[in-house]
């Protein structure tokens, strides 16, 4: 028998697919791109500086794509095996369980390894301006593999002893977040209010990735390289241990059994506490059926908003903890740009990934032909999931554009001329109107996807790479552009030029793909439920939109909507 056989397999099926090559063409692309916009701002610094600064950006973002690559790419491959009931037919054959987790990890994390592969080079052109040691190249290359392993290990293990998707993902999210920084947060609130304790615990700093990365400079490296070698150690054995759980699990765990006395009581607790009791639930089902069928359908755990409220409570706990650590330096106008950041991205990843869950998973299970069946038009389909949407997202993204429009206030004192006051405000007047308008084109293409997308879990990055990532593309091109006119020309680029060109780049994407998804929905929409298994389009039409017309429907007559 061939050693490690679905290993070999999956790596000659991988090799001829045009993915593996697109996706080490797109990531080299974007980083040349971004290495080019970062030299041009900072040409009139020292070679030195700009060639930190340029390495510094370049890692950092192979780091972050590696330490994310677990949740997008190994934590549901073998909870999808189980859900499918075909990893109990590979475990009927001669494999044991290192071969199908080894063949799982070859398979899903290929795209990741040539991503994080394609960067590594490009990371070592700082080293000709002079800025850069060799050393910080090494530990930096040798920091992303192994950050990569790591991710992608917890992808794996968690995966193993789960059976939703969406608890996989997010499950593995919240591992990675618990090493990456709850414990070197538990350890700085340990070193502050503590100094006894902290000397009675190992180091909580060593299983972070970004501990790794700020000791990879000679800056820290030289004083203490120990703290260095001991994290990139830690996180290495942190990656064979879950390794290791996921080739012990996976035999043990892909059968249906029947769950114990307490796990079921945990259950019905649970259930209890997400949906009420039978009268709570009664009343709430009633309320929600006299306005619309289907917004109780998508809407029936009435506890579903109080995670997007946890969330944000959480990053305000971290920020108010932040403001009383570093008072002065927490009231800044960067801190307060990064924070509306955040939580721009969080709201926007929140709605593209519940937006078309409702309908996938019906489409999936097969109830969405009979829900097509009963007296149920598309528009009240429609109009039930965007009354969810509202009910789960818009009271905390009215918190979200209130604290914008208090950063906008608190930074207007830090400004020195009438001229940043007004940039000032006009900067975060576009954020609030582009994060009302792509959370408004998030849900619109979130629905239509959910109804064409072969696999439902991979909808939130399609959508967040159409309606954020597209225009943030195009947008480094035009400042760019601008960044080297400003170079010939001797002045610094408009910051005000840069700022309308994301606006309009941004609602050109929201009103070009949301309104294509919405007019396809509305005229479109028995045509796709019935085509499920139809193959996909080539990969420009599925990026604008146009992919969602499968091959074979073209001679099928026109079903109306209604």
């Amino acid at each position: 028998m061939t050693f490690l056989p679905i290993v070999a397999r999956e790596l000659r099926v991988a090799s001829r697919r045009r993915g593996t090559y697109w996706v080490r063409t797109g990531a080299a692309t974007a980083v040349m791109v971004l290495g080019t916009f970062v030299f041009v701002m900072w040409y009139r610094s020292s070679p030195e500086d700009t060639a930190l600064a340029l390495f510094g950006i370049m890692t950092g973002g192979a780091v972050l794509y590696a330490l994310l690559s677990g949740v997008f790419s190994t934590a549901d491959c073998l909870s999808e095996e189980k859900r499918e009931g075909t990893l109990g037919l590979l475990f009927l054959t001669d494999l044991k369980g290192y071969d199908v987790v080894l063949g799982k990890l070859a398979a899903s994390s290929l795209y990741a390894f040539y991503g994080v592969l394609a960067v590594v080079p490009i990371s070592a052109i700082p080293l000709l301006l002079g800025g850069v040691t060799p050393g910080e190249f090494g530990r930096m290359a040798l920091l992303a593999a192994n950050t990569l392993f790591f991710s992608l290990t917890i992808g794996l293990g968690v995966s193993s002893m789960s059976r939703s998707a969406r608890r996989a993902i997010a499950m593995t999210f919240v591992v990675l977040l618990f090493f990456t920084a709850l414990l070197p947060l538990c350890e700085g609130l340990i070193e502050e209010f503590g100094t006894r304790i902290s000397r009675a615990i190992p180091c909580l700093f060593w299983p972070s990735p970004g501990t790794s990365f700020a000791y990879a400079f000679d800056i820290k490296y030289k004083k203490d390289a120990f703290d260095f070698w001991i994290s990139m150690a830690v996180i290495h054995a942190l990656g064979w241990l879950f390794l290791v759980a996921a080739c012990v699990a996976a035999p043990r765990t892909w059968k249906d059994k029947p769950a114990g006395a307490r796990i079921r009581q945990w259950r019905e607790a649970l259930h209890a506490w997400s949906y009420g009791n039978p009268t709570e639930r009664a009343a709430f089902r009633r309320r929600l059926l006299n306005r619309n069928p289907f917004f109780w359908l998508a809407a029936r755990a009435r506890l579903k908003p109080a995670y997007a409220w946890g969330i944000l409570g959480l990053i305000a706990g971290g920020w108010l903890w932040g403001l009383a650590k570093y008072p002065r330096d927490w009231l800044d106008g960067p801190m307060f740009v990064v924070t509306g950041f955040v939580l721009n991205l969080l709201m926007k990843g929140l709605v593209a990934g519940e937006s078309g869950r409702q309908l996938a998973e019906d489409r999936k299970l097969g109830s969405l032909e009979l829900l097509l069946s009963t007296p149920l038009t598309v528009q009240d389909i429609m109009r039930g999931q965007m009354l969810a949407l509202k009910r789960q997202f818009l009271g905390p993204l009215i918190v979200v554009l209130l604290c914008f429009l208090v950063f906008m206030f608190a930074m207007l004192p830090q400004t020195s001329s009438a001229d940043e006051r007004a940039f000032c405000v006009c900067f975060w007047l576009a954020v609030i109107v582009m994060l009302v308008a792509d959370c408004v084109a998030l849900a619109w293409i979130g629905l239509w996807q959910a109804l064409t997308a072969r696999n439902p879990n991979r909808i939130t990055g399609r959508n967040l790479g159409r309606v954020v990532v597209l225009p943030w593309i195009g947008m480094a091109f035009v400042a760019l552009l601008a960044a080297l006119r400003a170079m010939f020309r001797g002045r610094e680029p408009s910051w005000s030029e840069l700022l309308l060109a994301w606006v309009v780049l941004g609602l050109a994407a929201d009103i070009g793909f949301g309104g294509w998804a919405r007019y396809c929905l509305a005229t479109k929409f028995r045509l796709a439920a019935e085509q499920r298994y139809a193959r996909p389009a080539g990969f420009w039409k599925r990026l604008f939109g146009a992919g969602s017309e499968r091959e074979g429907g073209t001679n099928q007559p026109a079903i109306s909507n209604q």
